[in-house]
Formats: C-alpha cells, structure tokens, sequence
C-alpha cells in the first residue's frame, strides 16, 4: 500500500538488514577514518546528485566531526573558475575529467581519508575520483547499493564501478532503481537511499568518537551554532585545520 504508513513499514527492514550486514565494514571504515583524523587528517566527502546528502550529513554539523569537507560538481564553480551555467547539465556528473579538478580544488593532504557515495556507482566523475584517490594513496570508503551497481553498466572508461576501488565497501541497501513502493502498472515511489545513508553516517561518526575515547583522546565534535557558546567552540577547533576546511553554504 502506498502511503506513509506503507514506506515506515517497508523501510524498517531495509534498516535492520542495514545495522546487521554493514557491521563489520562499518568498524573498518571508522578505523581508518579515526586513523586519518587522529594523524591529523581530514576527512572528505563527495557524493554527486543526491548522493550530496551524504556529504552533507558528514560534514560541519552539530555533533558531528570538525575536520570534514564536503565536495561537490558545484565545486567547480564555486571553488574554480568554470562557468556558471556548467551545473545546468544533468549529465556533468558522467564526465569524468571533472573529478580531476574536485581533487585539486580540495587540495587534499596525504594522510586526508576519502569517503564517496553513489546510490549506482557507476558515473564517470564518481569513478574517475575513485580512482585518482586511491593512486594518490588515500583511503577510500564508498557507499554504494550494491543490488543496483551489480545490476549496470559501469560508464567508466575503466569498467570499473566504485566499490572496485575501495578499501571499504558500505552497502546502503537500497534496492535497484532507489525506490522502495511498487507503483501499480510498474516502476516504484519513495527512495530510501537518503535515509540508509543518513544512518551510514552517524553510525560512522559514533564510532569513529568511539575510537577516540578508547585512545584517551579529546575528539573534534562540533557543537550547535544555535546554543550559547557554540560560535566560540566550533571556532576554536576549526582554526586547528587552518585553510583546510571550507565552509561554503
């Protein structure tokens, strides 16, 4: 039945199924984030179309990680010097030499983790940055649907999707095609993607605190710029990584 109780009731077991096949690869993706973060790292995250939810939920928010960036095709713009009207292709995020200048405008140290999210994972810039990440020898966490990429043809040049590049591998259960409702007369409503990785990420950021805590450390944790102090708090922490974050709306 499609309705709002039909997705609650369709969408729990797409969670539950998540929390227990993505154990394991959740504990290796926060070991290596924690390992980045605690050299010094930064982590970056880049998802194209609505995959940026992702990113977003990664990256400069209240109870979140400090030493986060988010990349994105607006890079291009915002960051380079591409002209505005690039970003009214609704195909920029096949082209794979964009990823070669998300790179450089990140402007990435060595010892940065990178994690990138694509519900196919198979469109040339999600790729191409895939794998300039991993020969420039970053650690590279995807997230992907691992039905629906199994399911597609790569439009890499390559061949190759993104979990053929990653150190680790999280499966965002979402079904082939995103959507979760059958639609009577065929196709589906309602994706889940956003939400399976919206818990990706906070599943992420508690463990990768987790991992601080056990060394004795402090972690860099931001606090709600809408509470007394947390102007003066984020500042602080920030200005650790100065010149590496980009706070960009």
């Amino acid at each position: 039945m499609i309705s709002a109780q039909g997705y609650a009731d369709a969408v729990r077991p797409v969670l539950d199924r998540l929390l227990d096949s993505e154990a394991d690869g959740i504990t290796r993706a926060a070991d290596l984030i924690a390992d980045s973060l605690r050299a010094g790292g930064v982590l970056q995250a880049f998802g194209a179309g609505h995959s940026e939810a992702f990113a977003a939920e990664l990256v400069a928010r209240a109870g979140g990680l400090v030493p986060t960036n988010r990349l994105s095709v607006r890079d291009l713009v915002v960051h380079g010097d591409a002209p505005r009207d690039v970003l009214a292709d609704p195909k920029l995020e096949r082209d794979p030499s964009i990823a070669h200048q998300i790179y450089a405008l990140a402007a990435p140290q060595p010892r940065d983790v990178f994690v990138v999210a694509s519900q196919s994972g198979i469109n040339g810039s999600v790729v191409e940055l895939a794998a300039l990440v991993t020969e420039r020898g970053h650690p590279l966490i995807a997230v992907t649907s691992v039905e629906h990429t199994a399911r597609v043809a790569p439009r890499h040049p390559s061949g190759q999707r993104l979990a053929d590049l990653a150190d680790v591998v999280l499966d965002n259960g979402a079904p082939y095609g995103d959507a979760l409702l059958p639609l009577e007369g065929g196709g589906a409503v309602c994706a889940v993607s956003s939400v399976t990785t919206a818990l990706l990420a906070q599943l992420l950021t508690a463990e990768v605190v987790r991992r601080f805590h056990q060394a004795g450390e402090v972690p860099p944790i931001y606090l709600s710029a809408n509470v007394p102090g947390g102007d003066e708090h984020n500042i602080a922490l920030e200005s650790r990584y100065a010149g590496r974050l980009r706070r960009t709306a």
